[in-house]
């Protein structure tokens, strides 16, 4: 059973439609009083004017007036199914939905629709969620070229940040973050292999959680390597976060990474707490904070003595686990690996009347004689990938044994184990960089490593800006920690508030 809001109920309607307020006031979705077909008209008219930003690719062919009615005739009848109830949602365009085709970014699957809902989302229907739409991504999650451009698909064309059109919206997820930032739905899912769901939340200014791997199912979503990837939640607060996290969090029999997630998931909302910082051990990576620019070093220190207020004991790590600066390379051949195991199981899943491209190497054939794939960048990494010898490789098992090891039990586990701390945290990244390849303005910073490749918690909340552009804190802690770093970024976001939207041109 979902967990039902408990709060008294807000009954209202904008031009006879429910707003999200009147679905039940104890969601942290309430102070959104917005209905929900109205999400539906702005965001058809956002990608008809522009000022979406590229954020978005599809929209659900859905009756959304009709739909927001139902919803709220069965909120009346039979009460809130979950915190989601009629709460308009995007997806990644990675992620499979019965009602549309799901491209990654890629003309080779632009006709890629067999019918069939990714068990997360099956899971926000059952609970009442309505999907919106699809978001636009950096192609393939990002894993094509070396070279490739953040945010940018040759199916979605190139998100735009909203704070700065002409500054990255970061990658992969980038067309999720850039629409909760705008106000084009109040919550997004992404997905996140090393950065693609912390880095474009950082720099679109919202919250973005990175699970642990495992508790949320990654079955009929487009993959790059089953040892990282995870879905997550990109919401403008912590709470939402915790409560779509709630919802989408739980055991899939086709994933048998999930085989705990069941008996892991708690809910996530009700283990929020305000002060949860106080008397919690903290350490700082002080080794990572050198990398990031300066303005973003002053606002983390500035944010540090927030967390000291707040009650919480800093411990300064200025050490880096043993081999951190190995995990790199360990990982890029683990990625590449698996990339080609597993792409070319979910290529060979779909229908081959819809998707021509059957393995990876057809994949590659595709771009290679499709010029407005390469318009912009090549496909280095994918040939790479059609080369690596399978998961049987001595190569990919070593670097798999050592790359998890480094960053997870070496490493956060370590970290945490010497240091007596609960949590870590560090910048996140720096200000958003521009999307000029002859541009010196490059990436500085990022946070997002060692959780990723140990497949650990990390979250992302909004704590101030870089020169004008928003920049976010990193909380990340041990395996199945989630709830911890969820309570403690919210416990910060309390005490800050520090988001606040972009003003060049938002749609709400």
């Amino acid at each position: 059973m979902w967990p039902l809001a408990t709060g008294p109920e807000v009954t209202a309607t904008v031009d006879g439609y429910p707003t999200v307020a009147s679905i039940y006031s104890a969601t942290g979705f309430c102070h959104r009083a917005t209905p929900v077909a109205v999400y539906a008209d702005a965001l058809a008219a956002a990608m008809a004017n522009g000022t979406d930003h590229d954020a978005v690719i599809s929209i659900a062919p859905l009756d959304f007036p009709a739909e927001g009615d139902a919803l709220e005739i069965e909120r009346q009848f039979l009460g809130p199914m979950s915190y989601v109830h009629g709460v308009p949602i995007l997806l990644k365009d990675n992620i499979e939905t019965a009602d549309m085709p799901t491209t990654a970014g890629s003309l080779a699957l632009v006709d890629n629709a067999p019918g069939r809902d990714a068990p997360l989302v099956a899971r926000l229907r059952e609970a009442g969620g309505l999907i919106l739409g699809k978001a636009n991504l950096s192609e393939w999650a990002n894993i094509r070229s070396s070279q490739s451009i953040s945010g940018w698909s040759a199916v979605g064309g190139q998100t735009r940040n909203p704070y700065a059109p002409e500054r990255t919206p970061c990658g992969s997820s980038s067309g999720s973050a850039a629409a909760v930032a705008i106000g084009l739905a109040p919550a997004a899912i992404g997905t996140e292999t090393d950065g693609s769901i912390t880095c474009p939340a950082s720099v679109n200014g919202v919250v973005g959680f990175k699970p642990t791997v495992g508790l949320v199912s990654r079955t009929h979503i487009v993959p790059i390597a089953h040892s990282q990837d995870t879905a997550g939640p990109i919401t403008t607060t912590v709470e939402d976060a915790a409560i779509v996290l709630t919802v989408i969090a739980g055991s899939d029999p086709l994933d048998p990474a999930t085989a705990e997630a069941d008996a892991r998931k708690v809910d996530y909302r009700a283990a929020l707490d305000a002060d949860s910082l106080n008397g919690a051990r903290i350490g700082v990576m002080r080794f990572l904070v050198p990398n990031y620019s300066a303005e973003t070093q002053a606002v983390f220190e500035a944010n540090l003595q927030v967390l000291r207020d707040a009650g919480a004991e800093l411990v300064e790590i200025t050490e880096a686990p043993a081999d951190f600066r190995q995990i790199g390379g360990w990982e890029i051949t683990v990625l590449l690996t698996e990339l080609k195991h597993d792409l070319n199981l979910y290529l060979a899943s779909t229908d081959p009347a819809q998707v021509k491209t059957r393995t990876l190497a057809d994949v590659i054939a595709f771009n290679a004689a499709e010029p407005r794939e390469t318009v912009l960048f090549g496909q280095d990494l994918f040939e790479r990938a059609e080369a690596t010898g399978g998961l049987t490789d001595p190569a990919y098992v070593e670097a798999r044994e050592r790359s998890f090891r480094a960053a997870g039990p070496e490493g956060i586990d370590r970290m945490m184990a010497e240091h007596g701390v609960i949590a870590l945290t560090a910048p996140t990244t720096s200000r958003a960089w521009t999307n000029d390849p002859d541009d010196d303005d490059r990436s500085q910073g990022s946070a997002s490593r060692l959780a990723a490749v140990a497949g650990y918690p990390h979250l992302t909340v909004p704590m101030g800006f870089d020169r004008g552009m928003p920049v976010g804190i990193s909380f990340m802690a041990g395996q199945w920690d989630d709830a911890t770093v969820l309570s403690l970024g919210y416990a910060f976001e309390q005490r800050t508030r520090a988001r606040r939207a972009p003003t060049l041109q938002t749609i709400h």
